[in-house]
C-alpha cells in the first residue's frame, strides 16, 4: 500500500522545521528531497538485482541511520552515503551535510542532523510498497514545498514550478498519446526544472520515450537527475547550464531537434542575454524571427523551442499574457510566427496558478507538421474555471477536461473558445490577445424589480437555463407552473429542488 500524501507533506515540513535557522527557506527543498530521495530508493531497491539505481553497499538509509549522534556526522554522510551514491549513479550537485554554515557547527550540526534523519524513519514513510509506475513522490514532494516557501516568504527565490494539472494538459493536447513512439522519439525541456513536466509528457507515450532535459540552477538540476531515476528513466539525459548561452544538446554546431519539445521558462526574463550575443546568435534561433528586447526574455526560449524542433515536431511553452500583443520587437517576432503558421493554439489560464508568480499565464502551442496548410489559430480563454487552494488557484479534474476536449475537438463554445482566422487576425494588426477575439465576461445580473415587489420567477430567468431544458426536455414543466404573465412559480416543494424527494415525469 502506498504512503499517504499527508504522512510525506507532514515529515517534509518538520524537516524544514529542523533546518530553520541556517539557511534560506528555498535551500531546504536541497537537503529535504536528498534525503527523501535516499530514503525512496532504499525502501524500493536496496539489495534488489537489476534495479534502476545502484546503492552501494554502506550508502543506503539504515547506514545514514547508523551515522547519528555521531560528532563527524556530516562529514561521515558525504564520504560514506552521498559520493558513493553520487558516483555509482552519475548523479551531481548534491548538497554538502557538512556545510557548518548551514547546518551550524558542532553540536549544533549533529543534533539538526540526526533529527533529520531520524524525522523520515517514521514507520508511515515506508516506500517499498508504492508503485515503480506512475509515482511522482520528488515531483508531489517538490510542488509541496515549493508552494509553501512561496505562501511563506511571500515568492520562491525565482524557482517556477509547472503544476501537475497544467503538465497534465500540455501532455494530454501535444498528441504524444496516439503517436506511434519508440525510444528514438524524443522529447526536451530546454528549462526542465525537477523534470516533472517532462516526465509527465513522456509518460504519456504508448511506449518509451528518450527524454532530453536542461536546467540552469545546479541543486535542481540534480533533483532532475534523481527524478529521472525514481520513475525507470535512468537514460534520460538531463544536463546543467544555461539553456541559451550555452545549449548542451547539438549535433556538431547547430542544435539538437527533437519531436517534442515542452517549457515553462522563467517569466520575462531580464537577464536572459548573459553570456550571449543575440545579434550573431552562433544557433540562429533569432535570425527568422527577430531578436527579442533586452529586458524581456520570454521570446528567446520561445524561439528556442522552435529552433529545436524538427521539421514535423510539436511543442507547447507556458509564457505570461503579454507576449500575445506587446509591441515593438516583440510584435515584430510575433508577426513572423503567426505568417509561418507556426502557432496551432493558445490556452488562456486561470491568474494565480504558478507558485513563482501570480500573474496569468497561457500555454502556446506549436505544430511545424502542419504549418503550410493552417488557416488560423484555436483559442481558449480558460481563466475563469479554477477552485481557490489556500493562497492560490487550481484547475480541477472537469476544467483539465473542458480545456483538453476542446482543443483536441476544435469545439467552439460562447464565451469560451473559438477557431480565429488568420484574416481576422491580420485585422487586429497581428495581436493575439484573447480577449480581442473571445468575449468571456458574464453578464451582469439584472434584479427584476416587479420580481421582488409582486413575487413570483422571473420566465427570462428561467429562459436562460435553456441548456439543462435542453437535456432534460420535461423538467421544466415539471418544477415550475405560471403565476401571471411572465412570471412562474414553483411547482413542487423547495425540499424536491434539494434531492430529498424524487420529481416524477423526467
Amino acid at each position: 500500500m502506498a504512503i499517504k500524501k499527508s504522512e510525506l507533506y507532514s515529515s517534509l515540513w518538520s524537516s524544514c522545521d529542523e533546518l530553520r535557522g541556517g539557511m534560506d527557506a528555498s535551500q531546504y527543498k536541497d537537503y529535504v528531497l536528498v534525503l527523501l530521495f535516499i530514503k525512496y530508493v532504499s525502501d524500493k531497491y536496496a539489495g534488489l538485482p537489476y534495479a534502476p539505481i545502484t546503492i552501494p553497499d554502506g550508502a543506503s538509509f539504515k547506514d545514514m541511520v547508523a551515522l547519528k549522534g555521531k560528532s563527524d556526522i556530516g562529514d561521515q554522510i558525504n564520504k560514506k552515503i552521498i559520493a558513493p551514491l553520487a558516483n555509482a549513479n552519475k548523479l551531481s550537485d548534491m548538497p554538502d551535510f557538512n556545510d557548518a554554515t548551514k547546518l551550524g557547527s558542532g553540536k549544533e550540526m549533529v543534533e539538526r542532523l540526526t533529527n533529520l534523519i531520524g524525522i523520515f524513519e517514521n514507520k508511515a514513510l515506508d516506500f517499498s510498497k508504492n508503485r515503480a509506475d506512475g509515482d511522482d513522490i520528488l515531483g508531489d514532494a517538490y510542488e509541496y514545498l515549493m508552494r509553501n516557501f512561496a505562501t511563506e516568504s511571500g515568492k520562491s527565490k525565482g524557482q517556477f514550478y509547472t503544476p501537475a494539472e497544467v503538465s497534465r494538459i500540455m501532455a494530454q493536447i501535444l498528441g504524444i498519446h496516439d503517436a506511434k513512439t519508440s525510444t528514438a522519439t524524443t522529447v526536451y525541456d530546454p528549462t526542465c526544472g525537477s523534470g516533472s513536466l517532462l516526465l509527465k509528457v513522456g509518460d504519456a507515450a504508448i511506449s518509451k520515450v528518450t527524454l532530453y532535459g536542461q536546467e540552469k540552477d545546479a541543486a535542481t538540476s540534480g533533483l532532475a537527475r534523481m527524478n529521472m531515476i525514481l520513475h525507470n528513466n535512468p537514460t534520460a539525459l538531463i544536463a546543467q547550464g544555461n539553456t541559451l548561452a550555452d545549449p548542451k544538446f547539438k549535433d556538431g554546431d547547430t542544435l539538437k531537434t527533437f519531436d517534442y519539445v515542452v517549457a515553462n521558462p522563467p517569466f520575462s526574463d531580464k537577464r536572459w542575454s548573459t553570456g550571449l550575443n543575440p545579434v550573431n546568435d552562433p544557433y540562429e534561433r533569432f535570425k527568422t524571427f527577430g531578436t527579442p528586447p533586452a529586458k524581456q526574455g520570454d521570446y528567446a526560449y520561445f524561439l528556442h523551442i522552435v529552433r529545436s524542433l524538427k521539421s514535423t515536431g510539436q511543442g507547447a511553452c507556458i509564457l505570461p499574457h503579454g507576449v500575445l500583443f506587446r509591441g515593438n520587437a516583440e510584435a515584430d517576432i510575433r508577426r513572423n510566427l503567426i505568417r509561418k503558421g507556426y502557432i496551432k493554439g493558445i490556452i488562456g489560464l486561470p491568474a494565480n496558478l504558478f507558485y513563482g508568480t501570480s500573474i496569468p499565464a497561457c500555454i502556446i502551442f506549436v505544430d511545424k507538421n502542419d504549418a503550410h496548410t493552417r488557416k488560423g489559430i484555436f483559442m481558449i480563454d480558460a481563466s475563469g474555471g479554477f477552485m481557490k487552494d489556500g493562497p492560490k488557484n487550481r484547475l480541477r479534474a472537469q476544467d483539465i477536461h473542458k480545456i483538453v476536449d476542446t482543443f483536441n475537438k476544435r469545439l467552439e463554445i460562447s464565451k469560451y473558445s473559438r477557431m480565429v482566422s488568420f484574416e481576422e487576425i491580420e485585422k487586429n494588426e497581428l495581436n493575439l490577445n484573447l480577449p480581442r477575439y473571445i468575449d468571456s465576461q458574464q453578464p451582469e445580473d439584472l434584479q427584476d424589480i416587479e420580481g421582488h415587489l409582486k413575487g413570483g420567477i422571473p420566465v427570462t430567468d428561467v429562459d436562460a437555463l435553456q441548456n439543462y431544458w435542453d437535456v432534460c426536455p420535461n423538467l421544466r414543466k415539471s418544477v415550475f407552473k405560471t403565476n401571471r404573465p411572465g412570471y412562474l412559480d414553483l411547482a413542487v416543494e423547495n425540499v424536491a429542488i434539494m434531492g430529498s424527494t424524487p420529481i416524477w415525469g423526467l
